[in-house]
């Protein structure tokens, strides 16, 4: 009975974590490091956003997206990041987060699905936008690079970014999960889990805040189960195959990725905001959809400055390119 009440508590707080009332932010976050600093600013491009942009996903919720203004300015063809909102959340709650990442070239797109742990729906709003530049009525038509997708997401999200690039059949290049819950926190068909173990190529950047000790606990807590408890125990049972790389934000906290960009209008709990979601993820993914050298740099093993000391950060590891 202790186990089943447990459950219950724990699921409840998956939803009550995705989305409630505001918080007070803690002293703001600043970046150490010159890469992490560069792509924590403002990317080049001016951003244009839109709500309901079409429609629908599989449950019938409309797509929202975040692109560059001056769409294929220069003859660029424009990655493709899709979105997957923690549990009952949507995507206006992630808004400073998504447009900081159009603001660097990626069309983002997010469904406004508050159950995407599955991962199928974050998927095939890519797959959406890919037919979309295709169609000559289109403002995206001839200017995304469909080889160039890319999975983000944030607690339930997170684990169906992964599942998302590990059914997309090689379509969705990398994923950077935020806060992906424990395994414990799965519930049949209400919260799906994450299988890294399904990944075979590409590339995943797991980010995780210290103080989110609950639902995505950087190292397995005593009292949980065997499994994928942990952040460590993701990253672990990722295949060689695959590239990857883990930090923890010092003081973060599950819900800091809603800050806009601090907490002032986050759901709790929250502490420094989003500020810390922003530098790294936002290199990770320049680096391996749009080619940077200098994001790159950021995550050579035994050298980059991801890995480095860092009062921000800890348990920095990762693999190297392949």
């Amino acid at each position: 009975m202790r186990r089943v009440v447990f459950r219950i508590l724990t699921v409840l707080t998956v939803f009550l974590l995705a989305g409630a009332a505001t918080a007070q932010a803690d002293t703001p976050f600043r970046p150490t490091g010159a890469i992490e600093a560069a792509f924590s600013q403002r990317g080049p491009w001016e951003v244009t956003a839109q709500a309901g942009f079409g429609c629908c996903d599989s449950t019938g919720a409309a797509y929202d997206i975040w692109y560059p203004t001056d769409l294929g300015a220069r003859g660029v063809r424009h990655p493709i990041i899709t979105w997957g909102d923690g549990t009952n959340a949507v995507p206006r709650q992630y808004a400073y987060l998504l447009e900081h990442l159009a603001s660097w070239g990626f069309v983002v797109i997010a469904a406004e699905n508050r159950t995407t742990g599955s991962g199928a729906d974050i998927a095939g709003a890519a797959r959406y936008l890919i037919d979309a530049s295709r169609e000559p009525s289109s403002v995206f038509h001839d200017r995304l690079d469909p080889d160039a997708v890319g999975a983000v997401g944030h607690s339930q999200g997170a684990s169906g970014a992964i599942n998302a690039m590990a059914g997309s059949g090689g379509m969705i290049k990398t994923a950077v999960p935020m806060e992906i819950p424990a395994e414990s926190f799965c519930s049949g068909n209400l919260i799906s889990c994450a299988d890294v173990r399904k990944l075979t190529s590409g590339s995943v950047l797991f980010v995780n805040g210290a103080d989110d000790a609950l639902i995505s606990p950087s190292n397995q807590p005593p009292w949980q189960p065997q499994g994928l408890q942990s952040n460590r125990a993701y990253y672990d049972a990722v295949p060689a195959a695959v590239t990857k790389a883990w930090g923890t934000l010092v003081r973060a906290n599950h819900n800091d990725p809603q800050g806009q960009p601090d907490c002032a209008r986050a759901s709790v709990p929250c502490t420094t905001g989003v500020y810390g979601y922003l530098g790294y993820p936002t290199a990770w993914l320049m680096a391996h959809l749009q080619n940077s050298e200098a994001a790159q740099a950021a995550f050579t093993p035994g050298s980059g400055e991801f890995y480095a000391p860092n009062p921000n950060w800890a348990n920095q590891i990762g693999s190297a390119s392949r």
